[in-house]
């Protein structure tokens, strides 16, 4: 399968701002942030265990406590893309981001307002010296959800864009803070692409200067962020495991160490049985592969979420090309 151009980046100045990053903060602001991050984590678990709307819930108390933060309109942002993903997307197509069959969902309108919320609010801090480090990451962090949706969409240039400013914006977070390993997932993403899409990349770096990439770096960046990342890692894990099931990759193995790593930590949501399952296949061991499709059919027969009936509407698709004429 050709791979999108708009599937680049999925995906992805010191002076005065590296003396803001040294700046104290009143403890209730630091006991805010600490409670903020403690709740990130725990809706980020949820979201990738399929629990959607939970995870949505719980990132809505984050801009609850702290309205002026971008973290908590970033991760509802990020779990409103999953939902979108999982409504539109080929959920065992190699690729990271396939281009979806559907131009647009529900979901569309609250996401963009969501991103555009996240960045406002981390420019803000920025301007006022505050948290500079982190609100670059989550800015750039934005950004790169902002490329992920219009590479979704083969929206070649758009991704671009957002791309270029996630990289600047990730690439100032880590000078400041170089323990902000979540930016190497936009980074890892962002390298990776560039670096195996030459023939876009020429046009796309000719019309806005968009800068170079190298494949290396960007699955070492990957790694480092699916193995230390803070909200991340998973993520950074499904699309190094989606990377490694290219076809100039094609090292299932490693794939498939990945996903059984998600369905271990995650064990709430059949996505991970799904792609498991893809992965024995492209291995030839077809036994192993059927089990896991059958295993994720049945726990999503009857599902109610918006999760386990896109699982079981593509994983039936699955079992019925391996049985025609069979009923799932």
């Amino acid at each position: 399968m050709v791979v999108p151009a708009a599937s680049l980046v999925a995906l992805t100045l010191l002076g005065g701002a590296a003396r803001a990053f040294s700046q104290t903060h009143p403890p209730e602001n630091a006991k805010i942030e600490r409670n903020a991050e403690l709740q990130a984590q725990q809706g980020v678990r949820q979201m990738m265990n399929g629990r959607l709307n939970a995870a949505v819930s719980t990132f809505q108390g984050i801009e609850r406590e702290d309205p002026a933060s971008p973290l908590g309109y970033l991760l509802e942002a990020d779990a409103t893309w999953w939902k979108i993903y999982y409504s539109t997307a080929n959920l065992i197509d190699p690729d990271v981001f396939d281009v979806v069959y559907s131009e647009s969902t529900p979901y569309d309108m609250h996401f963009d307002s969501l991103v555009k919320t996240a960045i406002r609010q981390a420019e803000n801090r920025i301007q006022a010296r505050q948290e500079v480090a982190k609100s670059c990451l989550y800015e750039g962090m934005s950004y790169a959800l902002e490329a992920r949706l219009a590479g979704l969409r083969a929206q070649d240039l758009a991704t671009a864009r957002a791309g270029k400013k996630m990289r600047a914006l990730l690439l100032k977070a880590l000078a400041l803070n170089p323990s902000l390993t979540d930016a190497d997932a936009g980074l890892g993403l962002y390298n990776y692409f560039i670096a195996t899409l030459p023939a876009i990349v020429r046009m796309l770096r000719f019309l806005i200067g968009l800068p170079g990439g190298s494949r290396q770096v960007g699955l070492q960046e990957l790694y480092k962020a699916a193995q230390q990342g803070q909200f991340v890692r998973a993520e950074a894990k499904f699309y190094l495991a989606k990377d490694f099931t290219r076809k100039g990759e094609l090292q299932f193995t490693k794939s498939l160490q990945l996903f059984q790593e998600l369905r271990q930590e995650f064990p709430e949501n059949p996505f991970w049985d799904l792609l498991t399952g893809s992965i024995y296949m492209r291995l030839g061991d077809r036994r192993n592969g059927e089990a896991l499709y059958r295993k994720a059919s049945a726990e999503t027969v009857n599902g109610n979420s918006l999760v386990r009936k896109a699982v079981h509407r593509q994983v039936t698709a699955a079992l019925e090309r391996l049985h025609p004429g069979e009923k799932f």
